[in-house]
Order: C-alpha cells, then structure tokens, then sequence
C-alpha cells in the first residue's frame, strides 16, 4: 500500500481514470444513439424498400436488416436509460431485467411499423414521400428553437468554452438534428430544453408523449390507407386489408409495452410528479371535437311578464269592468286596485292629509295614489 505523500497522487489518478472512463462510456452511449437512427434507420428503410420492389429476400439482406433493426432498438434502449439516468442523477438507479424486456418489445414493435408504414406508402406514391418526411423532420428539428425563443431565456454560453456564438449554433443545430432524427422513427426519451443548462428536460411531460404518439398512429392509419387505395400489381401476392390491420395492431401493441413500462417496470415510478393518466386525459381532451355551447340566451328559462292574461275567477268579471287588478311583481294576483290619473304619477305635497281609504306611499319626491277597495266601495 502506498504510504506518505504517494497517497494523494495514487487518489488523483484513480479519480482522473474515473473520469475518462465515464466520459467515454458517455461517448459510447451516444454514439450508438447517432450510428443506430442516422445510420441503421436510413440503411434498413432503403433494403426493405429494395426488397419490396424485387418480391425477393435473400439471406444476406435479411441478415443485414435485422443487424440494422437491432442496432435501432439498441440505440432506442439505450436512449430510454440516458434519459433515466439525467433525470433522476440524485438517486441509485436499479433497472431490472423486466424493464429492458418491456423497453426493446416496445421500441421493436414501434420502429417496425414506421419503418414499414414508410416503405409502403413510398412503393406506391413516390413524389410524395419526400414532403412528407421533410414536413416531419422540420417539425422536429424547429420545436426545441420554439420553445426557446417562446421562453425568452438569453443563449446558452456554457456548453463548451472553446467555442464561441457561431460554434454553439452549429453545436445546437447538430444536436437538434439528431433529435429529429430520432423522432422520425420512434418517440425520444431525451427531450431537448435548450433554456436549459444541461440542454435536457427533467421534467416527464406525459402530456406531449401522449400528443406524439396520438398524432403519429393517425399518421401511420392515413398513410396505409393512401396505400390501400393506390397499391398496384406489386402488392397482389399479399392481403391488404390484413397487413394494414396487422401493422395497426403491431403500433397499439408497440403503445402497449410503453405504457406497461411506465406503470409497472419503471424504476423510479414512485418518484413521477405527475400521473400519466392525468396527460392521457388533458390529450384526450384537446384531441377530441367537443360540441358547440348553446347561447346563454337558449338555455335561460322564459320570464313571466308582469301583464301575461291568468285566469279569473267569476266573481272577478264584475270588478274587471271597472278598474283593472293590480298584480304584483311575483305574478300573483293583488287584493288592491289602482286609479291612475292619465296613467301617469301624481305629485302631491307632502303636507296634505290622505282621506279615508287612501294611502301616500313617498319616492323620490313623488307620491304614488292607491286607493283601496275599501275606501272606493264606500266613498
């Protein structure tokens, strides 16, 4: 054992090979994420797409793709426990053998049908394939720079200190790239923060995975049933209707693994600051077209109006020849009977004495005449 003053420098070393070997495990890590989506995703679409065309799968190319397919999953997996990792940097992560199970069956049903969905709808309608690829890898690759730009947060400055302005965008934008790259297959479990030091959101926001993946299985179901209508003699070996259920299955099986992953295999599921069936709900709620409101105006109930006719009793005919009843605001008949002079309010000094049967009622300077019936029988 080392004694004396080699101590600190042995506890320096093995500090510094500590690091390196983080560093270049981190290193590894991403760079399997960007060899497996901006490598093997490209290279697996264009054999299945060659293999489509020809009606023909050798051993070769079979082998190669399913190389290419695992290199995808492996650098989705390995995606999922970065993203656990960062966040959740304050606490001993344990992953079970389950999780990684429910993680690759997910991710390989999810990248399976995109890539699939892909190669169909680009068999068939050719010029259309690149507007919609370029419509969503823009969507992607703009959504981090509208968040920032919506957060006003000022431009980050510590991601390296060699660089300067222009050798942070061009850091960014690479790493924006490849998070577009990502989310053209499957869903990224590292979200981008660019307000953020660390440039990675926390936070699980189930509510935007629960809008991508909504979004993406109706993109997924309107583009195999473009193919369903233009399909041509290609595809007369295979029934259609059964592969475009099949794949519709494989994506909802694909949703199924994630959300057995997030609710039971997860291992930090004790420690989620929000529930994912609180973002099922709030998606759900913004997908759905809810029905026009009727005015207030409809749905306020009618007002009885102070002269609408009721019925009368006989006894009432003989006095309703006379004067006309008086009804109260409630719309209840009134024991009383009123006398208005030319309709109008009287005003009579304050000082004058009322007669027999007469009552002075005083508002704002004007005296209401009311005579009884009473005192109008009996004059």
């Amino acid at each position: 054992m080392p004694c004396g003053g080699q101590t600190e420098a042995v506890e320096r070393q093995v500090g510094q090979a500590e690091g390196k070997l983080f560093t270049h495990r981190a290193a590894f890590a991403r760079t399997s994420v960007i060899q497996a989506f901006l490598g093997s995703a490209p290279q697996l679409t264009l054999q299945l797409y060659i293999c489509v065309l020809q009606r023909d799968l050798s051993i070769g190319r079979g082998t190669l793709m399913v190389i290419s397919m695992l290199s995808i999953v492996y650098g989705a997996l390995r995606c999922n426990i970065l993203a656990i990792k960062i966040k959740y940097e304050d606490y001993e992560v344990d992953i079970r053998p389950m999780a990684y199970f429910t993680v690759f069956m997910w991710r390989c049903f999810e990248i399976a049908t995109r890539v699939t969905v892909l190669v169909l709808f680009s068999s068939v309608l050719k010029l259309w394939v690149l507007p919609v690829v370029s419509l969503n890898f823009l969507a992607f690759f703009l959504y981090p720079w509208a968040l920032f730009w919506r957060s006003h947060s000022p431009f980050p400055e510590n991601i390296e200190k060699t660089l300067n302005r222009l050798g942070t965008t061009v850091v960014l934008c690479l790493l924006t790239f490849l998070y577009a790259g990502i989310n053209m297959f499957c869903w990224s479990a590292v979200q981008l923060k660019l307000s953020d030091p660390d440039l990675i959101n926390k936070s699980q926001n189930w509510f935007c995975m629960a809008v991508y993946y909504t979004l993406r299985f109706v993109e997924n179901a309107g583009l195999l049933l473009l193919w369903y209508l233009h399909k041509t003699d290609v595809y007369s070996y295979v029934c259609a209707p059964i592969l475009l259920l099949q794949l519709l299955l494989a994506y909802g099986l694909g949703i199924f693994f994630m959300l057995g992953f997030y609710l039971f295999c997860h291992p930090c599921r004790r420690l989620f600051s929000s529930s994912m069936s609180r973002g099922l709900w709030d998606c759900s709620t913004l997908l759905c077209l809810s029905s026009s409101n009727p005015s207030p105006q409809k749905n306020r109930p009618p007002v009885e109006r102070l002269n609408d006719a009721e019925p009368k009793s006989p006894d009432d005919d003989n006095d309703a020849s006379r004067e006309p009843s008086v009804r109260s605001p409630y719309g209840t008949p009134n024991d009383t009977t009123v006398e208005m002079l030319d309709d109008s309010v009287c005003d009579i000094p304050s000082d004058a004495a009322p007669s027999r049967g007469v009552e002075t009622y005083g508002a704002m300077g004007h005296t209401v005449v009311i005579a009884t019936l009473q005192g109008l029988q009996n004059p």
